[in-house]
């Protein structure tokens, strides 16, 4: 009974659903100039004291005019509800709610002067993806992302 409400529910306590590590492959796509590259690599959640989750991006970056290491961080911290989480920046200010949720997976962040806007998809029990789509005078992009649990 525990698989069958995970597989049916995964957001139900999305913070034990992404702690560990997972894959990751990002196509990363300029409209504006039609360039396009990627990102492959791990994220790793792990616990925060605070009943959070560190996120750490580690890989490598292609695009035209780089190739080589990138990462980045957030923060995750429990929102009103456990199948959500509030992501931060790393110096603490907000980001976008995460969640799989029927008519909660969508979110925006404004960084003037363009306009983020996420799309969270839940795969199953060991993937998930998401992607980011950012219009505005300063950018045109198209971010998606596969994540996979690592086994």
């Amino acid at each position: 009974m525990k698989d069958q409400l995970r597989d049916s529910s995964p957001t139900q306590d999305l913070r034990a659903y992404l702690l560990g590590s997972w894959t990751v492959e990002r196509s990363l796509w300029d409209r504006a100039s039609g360039t396009r590259g990627t990102f492959t690599g791990v994220v790793r959640y792990s616990g925060t004291p605070d009943g959070g989750l560190l996120l750490r991006e580690n890989g490598t970056m292609t695009w035209p005019t780089h190739t080589g290491p990138a990462f980045r961080e957030y923060l995750l911290r429990p929102s009103d509800s456990p199948a959500a989480m509030d992501v931060y920046f790393p110096d603490g200010k907000p980001f976008h709610r995460m969640s799989f949720r029927d008519h909660a997976n969508e979110d925006s962040h404004w960084c003037d002067p363009d306009d983020y806007k996420v799309n969270y998809l839940w795969d199953g029990p060991d993937a998930f993806s998401y992607a980011w789509d950012v219009h505005g005078p300063a950018k045109d992009l198209l971010l998606e992302s596969r994540l996979r649990r690592e086994q």
